[in-house]
């Protein structure tokens, strides 16, 4: 694993593997560049697969709560990539990673080849975000990693036929073992931004959707999702019907990115990103 300093000093990790066509991986609110490993899996070495562990999460330094932004952990994206002398890059967002792929797409377009979005859109289900607002931040009241991944089938709605090697893969992505019990992987303060929206209205975000326009663009959605909802995903389809879709079967939020319809998805969109001309900004 390699690290680079944000604009703020904070330390941030990443893993970078293979060449040819860069394809930026951003991971959702808890979770950190090691949710894309199942996908790894899949991908050809022509393509050059960059893992980054936002701030506060993974290998990453925690950093002062008010940093943990969508704005600031995009500018830290646009930072790996400058790092790394790459002008544009595909990327591939799980929930809270796609909104930081419409956000460039709003605001430095320029930087994209394509975006696929790992069950997030403009339009976030209450309920769901509710459920996670429930654990976020929370360590486990069990004292081994193993109880954790016994417990996973339960604490993950929507996720069936799911084998029990998978659940304990799972389990040591997100949490660790420490002399006590068991211990989260990122920075518990990341809940603090997520209670904040969640006392408010959920404000579509159409807008950013709307940004993607001209670009490779694929979406996966869960089929057992409580984030984004199936009407949520078929506007997005009528305003793009260019846009590569498939749902992963019996996969709530978010889907692994192994399954075989989330595999087929993203290969489609990568062919379709190395046939397109750049797009302006």
């Amino acid at each position: 694993m390699a690290t680079f300093r944000a604009e703020d000093g904070t330390r941030l990790a990443y893993r970078d593997d293979g060449s040819g066509l860069p394809l930026l991986a951003l991971a959702g609110l808890t979770r950190d560049g090691r949710d894309f490993d199942y996908l790894a899996r899949h991908l050809g070495r022509d393509v050059r697969l960059i893992r980054l562990d936002s701030r506060g999460r993974g290998g990453s330094d925690w950093a002062a709560a008010e940093t943990y932004t969508v704005a600031q952990e995009t500018r830290d994206a646009l930072a790996l990539l400058d790092h790394l002398g790459i002008g544009r890059a595909a990327v591939v967002g799980s929930s809270r990673g796609g909104l930081l792929g419409m956000v460039i797409a709003a605001t430095q377009k320029t930087r994209l080849l394509g975006l696929c979005l790992n069950d997030v859109g403009p339009v976030l289900e209450r309920g769901g975000l509710t459920r996670i607002g429930l654990y976020v931040g929370v360590a486990p009241t069990v004292a081994t990693l193993q109880e954790v991944a016994d417990r996973m089938p339960a604490a993950m709605p929507g996720f069936q036929r799911v084998p029990d090697t998978r659940w304990q893969e799972e389990t040591v992505r997100h949490y660790v073992q420490l002399s006590g019990g068991v211990g989260l992987t990122y920075d518990p303060a990341l809940r603090i931004g997520l209670d904040a929206a969640l006392a408010g209205p959920l404000p579509p975000a159409w807008p950013l959707f709307e940004a993607c326009a001209g670009l490779p663009l694929a979406l996966i959605r869960g089929a057992n999702s409580d984030v984004i909802s199936r009407e949520t995903a078929a506007e997005m389809h009528r305003l793009r019907p260019d846009m590569v879709f498939a749902e992963a079967a019996d996969r709530g939020h978010v889907p692994f990115l192994d399954e075989p319809a989330s595999v087929a998805c993203i290969h489609h969109w990568l062919r379709l990103v190395r046939d397109a001309p750049p797009v302006a900004g």
